[in-house]
Order: structure tokens, then sequence, then C-alpha cells
């Protein structure tokens, strides 16, 4: 049995904390024939809507179909989104206690219109970007705080919606750092020092380059990049490189220092929306059953190179990450 098969048949039972931007993934799908007379638009003749978990949901959806146990963290308006966010929760076997209502703001939705050939045609967001603050922010503290006492990892998801704030992330690093057990970020503020205290942060490489100001071109580009945010956040990196694959930079505590440069695995790609979502899923599973940075990084490779190939964000399951294995 290879090394990154022994390592996924040990998720099963791990527990994972993730915390942050919880959403709600809408489509709209129908079949285009016409142009609009009204505007030079495509007309959508609606046949059928889906829902999908979105963002932190995402991630947690991915530790669930794994075998593992997510603990969900996040904000939620008081409308109908949020009771449709909770039954696909329910559905994925993922709990919500730890969502935190806050009626002044929407629950995340992203609906996109999209054609049944998954040509997506429009996008409307709902939202509120503004940080999580007062009772809000308490909240999600101590939902934070119930999650990681069970965990072996945490995990924060940001994408920019309010609740990765910097009270979070302090909390976050401080439950990380007493309970003895990794912080995973993906981050998406350009500031990189806001993200110190995790143990990885896993950038793709378009924020790598927001963050460092260093353009990758190369290996020794996201070598350079990784170092300068190393420097920043004392954290290891992970920068995802879409079709070059990925790039570990191993600088934890009490591990030797360690790098590689991941080539991708994907055989076809038909969407990469949720790809993020699933590498830090399963690099936090990786690492919390033991497992070296670089392998859960492979693992995590291998699975972003399956979920790419289906449309829209998708979790994959265990049997179907271990038939993909090919190392």
């Amino acid at each position: 049995m290879s090394r990154a098969a022994e390592l996924a048949g040990r998720f099963a039972g791990l527990r994972v904390a993730v915390a942050g931007d919880v959403m709600l993934d809408h489509f709209l799908i129908g079949r285009v024939d016409r142009i609009s007379p009204e505007a030079p638009v495509p007309v959508v003749c609606f046949e059928r809507e889906e829902y999908r978990l979105g963002g932190a949901a995402n991630v947690a959806a991915n530790i669930a179909a794994l075998g593992a146990r997510a603990d969900i963290v996040g904000l939620a308006g008081k409308d109908e989104t949020a009771a449709e966010l909770r039954r696909r929760l329910a559905s994925a076997g993922i709990g919500d206690a730890g969502l935190v209502i806050d009626a002044l703001r929407p629950t995340t939705r992203k609906t996109r219109i999209v054609t049944t050939r998954n040509q997506q045609v429009a996008r409307v967001d709902y939202e509120s970007d503004r940080d999580a603050a007062g009772d809000g922010m308490a909240g999600l503290i101590s939902s934070l705080h119930s999650a990681a006492r069970a965990a072996q990892a945490i995990v924060l998801s940001d994408y920019r919606k309010g609740v990765v704030a910097p009270a979070l992330i302090e909390a976050a690093a401080a439950a990380a750092s007493a309970g003895s057990i990794p912080l995973l970020v993906d981050p998406k503020v350009p500031v990189a020092e806001r993200y110190r205290g995790a143990t990885v942060i896993t950038p793709n490489h378009h924020e790598a380059e927001q963050m460092t100001q260093v353009r990758i071109r190369s290996v020794d580009d996201a070598r350079a990049a990784a170092a300068i945010l190393h420097e920043r956040t004392g954290a290891s990196v992970l920068i995802t490189w879409g079709e070059h694959g990925m790039f570990v930079y191993d600088r934890r505590p009490g591990a030797e220092p360690a790098e590689a440069a991941l080539p991708a695995a994907a055989r076809e790609v038909s969407d990469v929306t949720g790809a993020g979502d699933t590498v830090i899923a399963v690099l936090a599973l990786g690492l919390a059953a033991g497992g070296t940075l670089i392998d859960a990084a492979s693992l995590a490779n291998a699975a972003a190179g399956l979920v790419v190939a289906r449309f829209g964000p998708a979790a994959l399951t265990l049997p179907e990450l271990q038939a993909g294995i090919l190392f």
C-alpha cells in the first residue's frame, strides 16, 4: 500500500473544526437557443435548479464525505437561504450548532445562471462583506472554542465575507496552540501578516503574488514567494498553481525543512470552482492523520485533480479518492 493510500485510510474518525465564510451555491440551469431582442444577451429557458454547499461549508462537506467529522463555524442570516443551507448541511452529515445568526445580514448565496452545457451566463451575489463584530464575533469565537476542543485540526476558510477577521484568527491560533493541533488557513486578504499564528497557509499563485509582489513564473519564483510568506506569517506554505500543480514549503517547528514542486494531477478540467476547498480539506485531514506536509499535499493534489473534472463545488468520497491515488 502506498503512503498516500495508508494516510487516506486513517481519515475515518478524525474531527476538524472549520470556521469561515459559509455560503450556498445556487444554480439556475436551462437551454439557450436565442438572443434577447431587448439586449445582446442570451435567453435562458429554465429547466431545473440545484443547490450546493459553498465556501467554508464546502470545506466541511469534503471532510465529511471523506469519512471524518466536520464541525462548522460561520455566520448566517435569518432568511430562506439560511434554511436551505441548514438542509444541505444536514444532508451532508454536518451539524449546524456552530452557525451564528445575524439578522442584519443576508446568508451568502451565489446564484449562477448556467446552460445545460455548463456554460456560465451570469452570477448574482447576495452577501455582506463587513467584518463580524460585537455579539456576532463573540458568538463565532465561542463556537470555535467549542469545536476546537474535540478537533485534530482547525481550518479557517476566508472568502472575505467578514468571518475570518483578526479576532477570529487570533482565537483560532490560540486554540490550535493550546490543543497542539495544526491551524490551516486559506487566505484572501493580501496582507500576509494578518494570518500570523497559522501552521499552514494555502494561497493560490495569484494570492501569493499579491501578498509578496513576486511574479510566480517558475519554481524558483514560487520558492521565493513562499519564503517571504513564511517570514511574514511564521507559517509553512502551500501555493496552488493551476495547471502547474503546487509548491510546498514546509518550515513547521520540529519538522525537517522540506519543499516540493508537485505536478498537476488533473486529467481533465471542467470547473475549478471549489478546488481550493477540497485542497485544504484533504490537507487538514492528512496532517491530522499524522502525515508529513508533503505527503498530505500530494494527497490534496490528487484530490484536486479529481474535483476539477466536475462542474461546480464538489465533495469527493473516500473510495473515489482512494481509487484516484496514483502514487
